[in-house]
């Protein structure tokens, strides 16, 4: 283990990289392609920051993007936003989609379910199958640039649907079964999709989850349709009941509606073709979280997708043929979009639905033992429970094919990095990441090139020019500031969804700092390598003028056995004093929440951190909120603490449990009670 001023490396870059990873090949063919000299992470990082147009264009060509029409130049406008990347090019992302010529045999998707058996597809089949999708939905009148939507599970129904769509130039999205109506309608409605493909019921774990009537209210609320096809999942059917409610529920569609089956649209012998569009074309639309206020419907490009993520998948996570990659998301979140891209470098994927839970917290790691996962990706709070828990996965499953551990969705404490290294050793590549459903990728993380810091991520990612900005737009090194991005990138979003799209997508990134996109994390860069989020920006604990970030907080709490979770807010003083800093804290069941334990943890912050962190309020509490990705809502808290309503600081369907911000409003309620009385 080396030291270093602030850093310790636990991971260095093994000796032979340059020969076993894909990353290496890439750099030794771009010396040779573009006469350089490049040895290293650091001098390929800076050449891709520094020569974004000699970069960007050698991504294209080393992966051999297929294009009906080629590009007049790499980078026609090189502003942000709306840098015009590639002009004149005319391609498909399905395309390259659907393995190599020599793949037809492989297996393609492995589907592991709790509501039916198990599915696999090879290229061949998964071929096939979206070409029968395709043909099924240009039946049905779909055509470039309209809307398909899904209501469906990390399943390949899904998959197939979105292909078929990017297909036809029309653009996807999708929510998760699980999400509640009022956020499947919150999102839907603003981008009025023509199709919905939909299931009527799933199981989660032991139980079975009917979603019938919400999906009739969820047809109610979208009079754009003109169809609903109806997938069948498991025992849940789209039988002729269904049909009549969902076609009574539709009853003000202005155009009708028909409801179809999934298994009877399209030919099975029909050819597969693509439409070719514009790089800028709409691919497909995420959505924002909703915790702060309405989702953002966030468009991203054909293009700017596909070079986004053969350079990720191929060089940061060193995917390719014969690689699994198995990473536990939903249809709603951006690691979905991310896994599925898997295919563009020839990987198999492995698609999960269920509760990661059942029947036991271990079945993820069973998942991917049987599997045979290369790279395995999982959220912080999983790794954080079996430390906690004493699990030892390496030992209970063969976890022996794994290259790659992915970590995102929320920052990792430096014990949850320990805690890996120890299990799978330093042959397995620790990659933990931070970007967003922004840029659809990540923005910070590691490489095959780059070491490990304990604690910290690695450092940024290939292409992105980022940094951190004081409040002046200084830049700043080894102390907090805004995380910024100051050259574009290709995936960054074509618009938000609207009439007023443009507008928003400026304000969202590109108001505190003209012509640099600032993503709204708070980020400190060590001088000798390592990055640490410290939390949302918009989060950040100002107190007296010196900024604390959330995460700093929690890597102290989870060294006690005591403490399963907790929460910490700031309400600021308007007069300029020190403020209150509120934690909440979710103690072990069968713990007993002590003022022996609120002072233990008060000097622990005090004397870890500074006195500054020293809370001022301790409250226990039975839950901590989570969204839907497993990210704290610190701003929904602090939100309703000041008087919010909670109608108006999150949707319930964007919450892991829509219940888990009912105390905060009891909490904050009784605060009001007790000033007034």
């Amino acid at each position: 283990m080396k030291e270093t001023a602030m850093s310790t490396i636990i991971r260095d870059v093994p000796a032979d990289v340059l020969e076993t990873s894909r990353i290496g090949h890439f750099l030794r063919w771009v010396n040779t392609e573009y006469a350089l000299s490049l040895t290293d992470w650091d001098s390929l990082y800076d050449w891709s920051i520094t020569a974004i147009e000699d970069f960007w264009e050698s991504i294209w060509r080393y992966f051999e993007v297929k294009a009906h029409r080629p590009y007049t130049s790499v980078l026609g406008k090189h502003t942000m936003p709306h840098a015009d990347w590639f002009p004149g090019a005319r391609l498909n992302y399905t395309e390259h989609s659907l393995g190599g010529e020599d793949q037809a045999d492989d297996i393609a998707v492995t589907a592991v379910s709790q509501t039916r058996e198990d599915v696999t597809l090879t290229f061949s089949e998964l071929r096939d199958e979206v070409a029968r999708v395709r043909a099924g939905l240009e039946e049905l009148g779909v055509g470039s640039g309209d809307r398909v939507v899904g209501y469906l599970p990390n399943q390949p129904e899904a998959l197939v649907a979105f292909l078929a769509t990017a297909s036809l130039g029309a653009i996807w999205a999708s929510c998760a079964p699980e999400f509640g109506t009022r956020s499947v309608i919150d999102r839907f409605s603003q981008i009025e999709p023509k199709v919905l493909l939909a299931i009527p019921g799933y199981r989660y774990g032991s139980k079975d989850i009917d979603r019938s009537d919400e999906l009739a209210e969820v047809v109610a609320a979208l009079p754009s349709l003109s169809h609903v096809i109806g997938v069948d999942y498991g025992d849940f059917t789209v039988d002729a009941d269904l049909r009549r409610r969902l076609l009574s529920a539709a009853e003000k569609n202005p155009t009708g509606l028909e409801v179809v089956d999934y298994a009877d649209i399209g030919d099975a012998s029909s050819p597969l073709e693509s439409v070719d569009v514009d790089f800028d074309h709409p691919l497909f639309i995420l959505f924002s979280s909703g915790t702060t206020g309405r989702p953002k419907a966030i468009v991203h490009s054909h293009g700017g997708i596909l070079l986004e993520t053969l350079k990720n998948h191929a060089l940061h996570f060193d995917l390719g043929p014969g690689s699994r990659f198995c990473w536990f998301s939903t249809t709603a979140w951006m690691m979905w979009n991310a896994l599925v891209g898997g295919l563009l470098v020839g990987s198999s994927i492995v698609m999960i639905d269920g509760n990661p839970n059942y029947p036991d917290s271990k079945d993820l790691w069973r998942i991917a033992s049987g599997t045979r996962a290369t790279l395995m990706g999982m959220a912080p709070g999983a790794i954080m429970a079996a430390r906690k828990e004493g699990f030892h996965p390496t030992e209970e499953f063969d976890l022996s094919s794994v290259e790659q551990f992915g970590v995102a969705g929320a920052p990792l404490p430096a014990a949850g990095y320990d805690w890996v290294m120890n299990e799978f050793g330093d042959d397995v590549l620790l990659n933990v990441g931070c970007g967003g459903t922004d840029v659809c990728t990540g923005i910070l993380q590691a490489s095959p090139l780059t070491p490990v810091y304990s604690g910290q991520m690695s450092g940024c990612s290939l292409g992105f020019a980022a940094k951190s900005l004081d409040e002046t737009g200084a830049e700043v090194v080894d102390e907090l500031g805004e995380l910024v991005i100051t050259e574009p990138v290709p995936s960054m979003p074509v618009t938000f969804w609207g009439s007023d799209g443009d507008s928003r997508y400026f304000e969202a990134y590109f108001s505190t700092f003209p012509g640099v996109w600032r993503h709204g994390d708070w980020v400190r860069f060590a001088s000798d390598g390592g990055v640490v989020v410290t939390g949302r920006s918009d989060a950040t604990l100002n107190r007296g003028g010196v900024r604390l970030g959330t995460a700093d907080f929690y890597s102290v709490l989870d060294t006690f056995p005591e403490v399963a979770d907790s929460l910490v807010i700031h309400l600021e003083d308007p007069d300029g004093g020190m403020g209150e800093l509120i934690l909440f804290v979710r103690p072990e069941p069968d713990t007993e929440f002590t003022s022996d334990l609120t002072s233990r943890i008060g000097k622990a912050l005090k004397t870890r951190l500074s006195p500054r962190h020293a809370p001022d309020t301790v409250v226990p509490v039975e839950r901590i909120p989570l969204g839907r990705t497993g990210k704290k809502l610190e701003v929904p808290v602090k939100r309703i603490v000041q008087g919010a309503d909670l109608d108006s600081v999150a949707s319930p369907g964007a919450l892991m449990d829509p219940t888990s911000l009912d105390e905060y409003v009891g909490f904050a309620a009784s605060r009001r009670d007790e000033v007034h009385a």
